[in-house]
């Protein structure tokens, strides 16, 4: 099984945010930057599925640079492998999703995670969206994943996928 976290770099949630001298942007000088806090839950997620079903587990961003911080983090808590997609320009939320998306088709995940919200913008589309993109079903808000044995994953999947066709 393999399983894909996407996780994000934001502003720490204690930083003095300046709006930048393009009045579009944020002066980053002074700011420091962490793993996306709900993003640590959908790493934990993929943890927790690979250790009662086995497999593999992937963190993947994309971003500037400074993303290879929570890239790091990641691995730190016990992702196996870390995929950083560089890309310094500024992108909105569907720009992102396809960005993800291609990358995700390539890997061809059993299950992709995101953290419930990205505290830079609190837009919560990006899972949606790259749900949307790859034709895959999506659930949004899921406090825990019960009952994930090495039978019930699959038939998870399955049941989401009838579910989507239903919709």
């Amino acid at each position: 099984m393999k399983i894909v976290a996407c996780i994000n770099h934001v502003p720490d949630t204690e930083a003095k945010i300046k709006v930048g001298a393009d009045g579009k942007s944020i002066d980053k000088a002074g700011v420091s930057f962490i793993l996306n806090p709900y993003d640590e839950y959908a790493i934990e997620a993929a943890l927790q599925l690979k250790e009662k079903n086995g497999g593999e587990t992937i963190a993947l961003t994309l971003g500037g640079d400074t993303h290879k911080e929570s890239l790091r983090k990641a691995l730190a808590m016990g992702i196996d492998k870390a995929i950083f997609l560089k890309d310094e320009s500024p992108r909105d939320s569907l720009s992102v999703a396809k960005a993800l998306a291609e990358e995700l088709k390539k890997l061809t995940p059993d299950f992709i995670m995101f953290g419930k919200q990205s505290i830079d913008y609190y837009g919560e589309q990006l899972p949606g969206l790259v749900a949307e993109i790859l034709g895959l079903p999506s659930v949004s808000q899921a406090g825990k994943i019960v009952g994930a044995d090495a039978g019930a994953v699959p038939e998870l999947v399955r049941l989401l996928h009838e579910e989507a066709k239903v919709i």
